[in-house]
């Protein structure tokens, strides 16, 4: 039997928050309710009321309520939610958590369920689940589920959706991993299209040598969750491959992972590899998406809907000295390797993106800001080369190694 937190704001949907909590008791499960709403009566009693999640955020409800100011109520809430539910879990006091809300719910619910770990069941029933999600989920595995109808009240349909919800939740915290799965160390990869071969080879070595390898597309999202998964403690090594998302965070491309990218390994000391995967291209949508200021630039069509752009010199140049500065915080073993015949499918000799001053300002710039106790191993061929793939995987071991 498990402990199900349904989650949300019982002022306005203590109705629908109250079914879906009936009909996880049915199935055998307790429930915790924990209230987020402020502004008017619940109609469903909690077990935390928002008194609790306001005093989490260092709010007091009594005068939340007094000014009746739905902006600031919801900012507070979202403040105090995650608290409050990072702590049950923490506590072993929930096992997954569910929530219905439109758009204030959705923000405030979801904003808590990041809070929460990988692999903890999350499921929110939503208004806004058909659009774009990626705000509400960030790189946590929240399931969004359209309410297809408002939530606000109880009908034949919303009955039926919200029943579904209900057994989807249960089945989630019922699941099992097989027997037999057994664990294994992590290593975590990053991975663009232009990085598949060198990836795949390291994969294999590495699962030869009894890591379980994790790749993540290096797209934005991707780069974000891996960084995450980092943070989480849950990873012996990082073979970061694609660094290509950088290129993206200074030139104004549409991939970029943000600029604590490369932060997580670095400051928790999580032996780590880097190279400079696909540093040659910035990422914009179809070739009308390109700003106006590149014009006249170096383009390759990966497909209708993806523009690639080469970095040149100067940009270069720049991302040397960013990757220096991010290696440099490092406080466990890391190694850069530096493939000297191109750094992505498309940057090798004869290919659209070769271009080797604009290698050589990237390298240049990134050894000179280095620090000098930092290993640093060059490869006379491509980044995609297999003998490459078990040089990385060789640089790794040894920075796993005790």
């Amino acid at each position: 039997m498990a402990t199900i937190a349904v989650l949300g704001t019982f002022d306005t949907k203590g109705d629908e928050h109250g079914y879906v909590a009936a009909l996880i008791r049915e199935r055998g499960h307790q429930v915790l309710l924990v209230d987020v709403g402020t502004l008017d009566a619940p109609k469903l009693v909690a077990d935390i009321g928002p008194d609790v999640v306001a005093r989490a955020a260092g709010a007091d409800l009594a005068a939340l309520v007094a000014r009746r100011d739905r902006g600031e109520a919801m900012t507070v809430m979202s403040k105090g939610a995650p608290i409050v539910l990072a702590e049950l879990q923490q506590a072993g006091r929930i096992d997954g958590v569910i929530s219905l809300g439109g758009g204030g719910g959705t923000a405030i619910c979801t904003a808590a369920m990041r809070a929460l770990p990988v692999g903890f069941p999350k499921l929110m029933v939503s208004t806004l689940a058909s659009g774009n999600t990626a705000p509400y989920v960030g790189v946590k595995d929240i399931v969004m589920m359209p309410s297809v109808v408002d939530v606000a009240g109880l009908n034949r349909l919303s009955r039926l959706l919200l029943a579904q919800a209900a057994g989807a939740i249960c089945g989630m915290v019922e699941a099992k991993v097989p027997a037999g799965a057994t664990d294994k160390p992590v290593i975590v990869a990053s991975q663009f299209g232009n990085t598949t071969p060198c990836v795949t080879h390291a994969r294999q070595l590495l699962e030869e040598a009894g890591f379980e390898v994790m790749i993540f597309a290096a797209t934005g999202t991707g780069g974000r969750t891996l960084e995450s998964l980092v943070e989480s403690g849950i990873v012996s090594g990082v073979l970061d491959i694609t660094t290509t998302e950088w290129a993206d965070e200074l030139v104004g491309g549409v991939l970029t992972a943000g600029p604590t990218r490369l932060d997580a390994a670095s400051k928790r000391g999580v032996p780590a590899i880097v190279t400079p995967g696909c540093l040659d291209m910035v990422n914009f949508g179809e070739p009308a998406s390109v700003p106006e200021k590149y014009r006249g630039r170096k383009f390759y069509h990966h497909n209708p809907q993806v523009t690639l752009m080469r970095t040149n010199p100067e940009e270069c140049a720049r991302l040397g000295a960013i990757l220096a500065e991010k290696c440099n915080q490092s406080t466990g073993p890391v190694t850069v390797l530096i493939p000297l015949g191109g750094i992505s499918v498309i940057s090798a000799p004869g290919q659209p993106f070769h271009w080797p001053e604009a290698d050589a300002a990237l390298f240049s710039e990134w050894k000179k800001h280095l620090r000098p106790d930092i290993r640093v191993v060059e490869y006379p061929g491509n980044i995609n080369d297999p003998e490459f793939a078990a040089l990385c995987v060789r640089e790794l071991l040894a920075n796993l190694k005790p």
